[in-house]
Order: C-alpha cells, then structure tokens, then sequence
C-alpha cells in the first residue's frame, strides 16, 4: 500500500506538469519568434554560434520527443519544433543545442550523467525482479533486497545528476535567445516559463525516486528487525 501511495501521488502530479507543459507549449506554440526563423534554423544558428560543427540537426517522429544524442551527435526534434517558428519551438531547440554545447566544452555534471549510462542501463533492466524477489524472501536473503536497493539508488542517483544537466542547458538556452535576438523582451518570460515547466517534469521524477527509494530502505530496516 505505501508503494501505491507515493505511486500515485506522484503520478497525479506528474499528470498535473505534464498537462499544464502541453498547455503552454500549444498557446506559445502560436507566438511567433523574431526573423520568423524555424526551430530547425534556430538550433543551427546557436550551434554556429556556439562553435560546435559537428552536431547535425534532424527531425524524429514523437511529440515533445526532442534530445541530444552525444553518441551520433545528433539535435533530434519533434516536427513541430524542427518546422515550428515559435517561441516554444525556438526554446526547445535551443535547450537541446544547450545539451550540444555542454558535450562540446566537457560540461562536469554532463559528463558524470554519460559515465553513469551503461551501470544505470544495466540497474533499470535488473532492479524491479531483484527487489520483487529480495522482498519475498527477506526474512531468508535479506542481502538480496539489499541488493536491490543499491541498484534502484543508482537510478535515483542518476535522476538528480540530470537536474543540474537540464537547468544548464535551459540556462543556455534563455541566455543565447535573449543575446541573439530571437526571442523579444515580451516573448523571453514565455520561453523561459515553458523551459521552466519542462525542468519540473525532472524533478518530480527524481523526487518520486527518492521517495520509493526511502520506501524500499525502510521496508528493509522494518524486516530485518
């Protein structure tokens, strides 16, 4: 019960960001941007800017799927910010080109995050049957749910060394729309709400990992006794 609890606690919230998110983005997404350049434009014009010339710009299939890809060094955006000329489309191209220029100057906490990838990917794969199986048997192997709380605390790790990572990049990326040009005086408070509620969508992730972590260590200190 108290697993399903922070569950749902945190999964209304989420419900609650991701929604207001969309909202926001489809009402800026109607804004348009100075020079009436397009998202695809616009990433191509910071990573310039920037001095990173080996980042290509490419258009993938999703909504709100947009990323940095370090390994193929690749700016991925959704069509609607690749072919958008608006002010969320300028904010979230330039965030991802943010991630961009954090690859290309070694940014620390990027760095970090990229080094934690392969453990992390091998924790996510493991870490629900090694806790299911350790919280049957506990009173047996508790060492095995142990075992399990150390694998789900990599991917709690790994959430919070994302945060630093995402605020970066939208700090970038407020700072080289305002510097450019592109975003005005009236539209730069919208690029920045939008990239603002975009970051909340991490930490409420990294919160509600932390709180099912608790849960887990506190079922594992509960049974041993």
């Amino acid at each position: 019960m108290g697993y399903l609890l922070i569950f749902g606690v945190f999964m209304l919230i989420s419900w609650a960001v991701g929604a207001r998110l969309k909202s926001r983005f489809r009402e800026y997404s109607k804004i348009p941007v100075n020079y009436g350049l397009s998202g695809r434009e616009i990433a191509e014009k910071m990573l310039r800017e920037s001095g990173v010339d080996d980042v290509q710009v490419v258009s993938v299939q999703g909504e709100l799927s947009d990323h940095y890809n370090p390994m193929t060094k690749t700016v991925n955006l959704s069509p609607d910010v690749y072919h958008g000329r608006s002010i969320s489309a300028a904010a979230v191209a330039a965030h991802e080109c943010g991630h961009a220029v954090q690859h290309a100057t070694a940014y620390a906490w990027l760095m970090m995050r990229s080094k934690l990838v392969p453990v992390v990917s091998f924790a996510s794969n493991w870490v629900q049957w090694v806790l299911l199986a350790g919280i049957l048997l506990v009173n047996t192997f508790p060492g095995l749910l142990l075992a399990g709380i150390v694998l789900f605390a990599l991917t709690t790790l790994f959430s919070f060394i994302t945060l630093p990572v995402e605020l970066d990049a939208s700090r970038r990326a407020i700072a080289w729309l305002d510097g450019s040009g592109i975003a005005s005086p009236a539209t730069l408070p919208k690029a920045q709400e939008a990239l603002r509620l975009a970051a909340y969508t991490y930490v409420v992730a990294a919160l509600a990992s932390l709180a099912t972590l608790l849960y887990y260590i506190m079922i594992y200190m509960g049974r041993r006794d």
